[in-house]
């Protein structure tokens, strides 16, 4: 026998953000053949899976201990931080909703109805342009349902209530939206968010909804935008002729990044300016200052100046959706063009013969920096690697826009590239230690970006000019020390600058100081800034590498 819940605590939360996962990647194939609108890529169960993959991640970062409150509020970050697609930036609100929900505790039912009525408007404020027959439509059916039950109706009957209303409402999109009933399909978003509120039921009464499967007809035809030309489904199963019409529309990319920093009129401006760019526009946040931006554009550059014109932009992801990815033949993937061998190539862009050596031995592709580059060396590296998959790490040797128009550019040339958010080289080497090709790429891109996010970095330089900083005037020769980018060290000798900053890089904690002397530091500045860690943070490991880097005396790394 299962015990009915009454309640939704902290283990049970933990185990529908579980079963989530779990329902997701078990009809990811059959929501991904379903999807026709807005674009049909293939990809929208896809994009759940991984939005609520990387909502668990977060949540098991919050530990064990964590009550209800935490884990929701850990859910709601890491959706909107890991939200892949137009779907997934959605879903993300819904467990935004959760977490404000939880924050006073255990959900019952008197607050999943009130989770359910701020979901309709978080998600309302979100999408520029709502469409009936979506996503929306079901979270719609769910919020109208668990209002008319009474505040004392137990709590499964409401969920089972609820799983009912948007099973109704998922196979009342097909004769809703133009596209489904031209395809003879229901839409792939409803039916994951369906599935989501399936895996409730499953938690809160240890019963599985009945569920039909959904197929796609054969040979029904799709409109791509396009030129005209017929394509074969990426899908698994039988291909399916698709035609290809233009509407007047150019081809494009879709846009997914996170701004951080910004308020809620600044997301407003951010939403308008994206809609001036394209369509499929959802901004949307998790309530701590971080935004997921989604937007369909032909203009993916300026759409991510636009998050950078806001706040702080991280996690760019660009999608191409141009005929190649349509095109099926030579025995490649149907959705990504030429086929390539299985899996995938790490790029590092790197200065200083030590330095390259080190990420060789990691088993990355090095393309050198020593002197300033132009993005067009990036973009012949990552068409040329072996493999489809490739992931970078830019390690600061150029800026946000080169990498995005390198990203772009290379996706059009049929590669899968993720730009690892790297500033420093031994951010990178960090994000090395943790690679694992046997992981899927997205996978291995998460925990390689979190390794870096969670090394701080400083760099020691000699000044070459006399110049104002945040702590004072320097002059030629004097010893500088960087946090990340902000100069916070002013010194006359380079080795009182490098403990200076050591101190400050360990101010807020810290188990490993990983140090890159740089070509023009003395033979032993490695070592003489070893011992000052040994001595005066005791219990911190430190490991020194000659890397041989010009401008830098020290790279200094922080885990």
């Amino acid at each position: 026998m299962v015990d009915v819940l009454d309640s939704i605590d902290a283990a049970a939360l933990r185990r529908w953000a579980y079963r989530c996962v779990d329902s997701l990647t078990a009809r990811c194939d059959e929501i991904n053949a379903l999807n026709v609108f807005p674009i049909p890529d293939s990809d929208t169960g896809t994009n759940l899976m991984f939005t609520f993959r990387a909502a668990v991640e977060s949540m098991r970062g919050a530990g064990p201990a964590a009550d209800t409150r935490a884990i929701g509020r850990a859910l709601a970050v890491g959706a909107v931080a890991g939200a892949r697609g137009n779907s997934g930036v959605i879903v993300s609100q819904l467990l935004r909703a959760v977490a404000e929900a939880a924050a006073d505790g255990p959900l019952d039912t008197v607050s999943i109805q009130a989770m359910l009525r701020r979901a309709q408007v978080l998600v309302s404020d979100a999408v520029s342009v709502p469409v009936e027959g979506t996503m929306l439509t079901v979270l719609a059916a769910a919020d109208r349902d668990a209002a008319a039950h009474d505040a004392n109706v137990d709590l499964s009957t409401l969920v089972i209530d609820i799983a009912e209303a948007t099973a109704r409402a998922l196979d009342s999109t097909t004769d809703q939206l133009v596209e489904l009933r031209e395809a003879g399909v229901v839409d792939a978003g409803a039916l994951g968010l369906s599935v989501v509120f399936d895996a409730l039921v499953e938690v809160v009464t240890g019963r599985i909804p009945p569920r039909r499967r959904y197929h796609r007809p054969q040979n029904r035809e799709r409109t791509l935008v396009g030129d005209g030309s017929s394509a074969t489904d990426g899908c698994t199963g039988t291909p399916e002729t698709v035609t290809v019409s233009t509407h007047g529309r150019p081809l494009g990319y879709e846009v997914v990044y996170v701004v951080h920093g910004i308020d809620d009129a600044q997301a407003t401006a951010l939403r308008a300016a994206l809609s001036d760019l394209g369509d499929s526009v959802v901004v949307a946040g998790d309530g701590s200052g971080a935004w997921s931006a989604h937007v369909h554009t032909a203009d993916p550059g300026t759409a991510v100046e636009c998050g950078i014109g806001t706040g702080s932009v991280r996690g760019v992801r660009i999608s191409c959706f141009g005929l190649a990815e349509f095109e099926a033949g030579g025995g490649g993937d149907a959705r990504r063009g030429p086929a390539l061998s299985v899996g995938r190539d790490i790029l590092a862009l790197v200065a200083g013969d030590g330095a390259a050596d080190l990420y060789v031995q990691e088993g990355a592709t090095v393309v050198r920096c020593d002197e300033p580059i132009d993005s067009s060396v990036l973009h012949r590296a990552i068409v040329a690697a072996k493999h489809r998959e490739v992931l970078v790490l830019p390690n600061g040797a150029l800026s946000a826009q080169e990498l995005v128009a390198v990203g772009a550019a290379a996706r059009a040339d049929g590669k899968d590239v993720m730009m690892l958010p790297c500033s420093a080289m031994v951010q990178g080497l960090a994000a090395l230690a943790v690679h694992d090709a046997a992981r899927a790429a997205v996978d291995d891109a998460f925990t390689m970006s979190e390794a870096a996010a969670g090394t701080r970095w400083g760099s020691l330089r000699i000044a070459q000019e006399r110049s104002l900083t945040w702590v004072g005037m320097c002059e030629p020769g004097d010893s500088i020390g960087l946090a990340g980018q902000e100069v916070v060290i002013v010194a006359a000798r380079p080795l009182d600058a490098g403990c200076r900053l050591i101190d400050q890089l360990l101010a807020t904690g810290g188990e490993m100081v990983t140090v890159l002397v740089g070509a023009q530091a003395s033979a032993d500045f490695g070592d003489r800034l070893a011992e000052y860690v040994t001595g005066a943070h005791p219990g911190v490991d430190v490991v020194v590498y000659a890397g041989g880097q010009p401008g830098d005396l020290v790279q200094f790394g922080v885990e």
